[in-house]
């Protein structure tokens, strides 16, 4: 179990690192955060950035968007996995926001699970970067980089969440989920991870265990 100090070393390594972290989806308000993050559930970034600006430019609102058949926007979509029923859901959220919401993302962690699409991953990452609510969501990079690295040591997305929750101060607890994110896709890659670049050789139990 890592102590306070090692804690500190990795949140301030990760702030040397990443010393302005952000999300790498492209959005222009709240609701195109929550539909952007609803899409990129096992599917990158990359290639939700991709069929983003057309869906937002032709659907820019909630209301539109519940307008239309879900057949239409697997048009625009496709080229993602599980765009059938990720169209499905988009839709059917953008309707309850319309008629329930008064088209208003709602700022609570219970109602936009509430939302078809929307797990705890995506209510933490609205509630963190589109109201600045302090949350750690755990996708694949941050799951994989917290416990290979041992400040957790959990088998599973929640009891990870949690663990992060405890070990870090509450105030670092956005920009820390962004930093580890980007560690994980640009240094400990999930295959072939690159510890000759990574800053947390110290203090990663991975590295250690295998270089000793």
């Amino acid at each position: 179990m890592w102590t306070e100090a090692e804690t500190g070393i990795l949140v301030s390594e990760m702030k040397k690192a990443y010393p302005a972290p952000e999300c790498a989806l492209n959005f222009g308000n709240v609701f195109q955060l929550l539909i952007a993050v609803v899409l990129s559930a096992q599917t990158t970034d990359k290639q939700v950035n991709v069929v983003t600006p057309d869906l937002f430019r032709d659907y820019p609102d909630a209301a539109s968007l519940a307008a239309e058949k879900p057949e239409v926007i697997e048009e625009y979509i496709r080229r993602i996995g599980m765009y059938k029923t990720k169209a499905g859901n988009i839709v059917a959220a953008a309707k309850i926001i319309s008629e329930e919401w008064n088209g208003e993302i709602p700022e609570s962690f219970d109602e936009l699970i509430k939302l078809p699409g929307v797990g705890r991953k995506t209510a933490n990452v609205v509630l963190a970067v589109g109201y600045g609510v302090p949350a750690i969501p755990v996708d694949t990079h941050v799951f994989r980089v917290s416990n290979r690295i041992g400040i957790v040591n959990e088998k599973d997305v929640l009891k990870t969440e949690y663990g992060l929750m405890n070990k870090l101060p509450r105030e670092t607890w956005i920009d820390m989920h962004h930093a580890l994110i980007w560690h994980g896709r640009l240094v400990c890659k999930a295959r072939k991870p690159e510890c000759e670049s990574c800053p947390l050789t110290g203090i990663c139990v991975h590295y250690n265990n295998t270089n000793t």
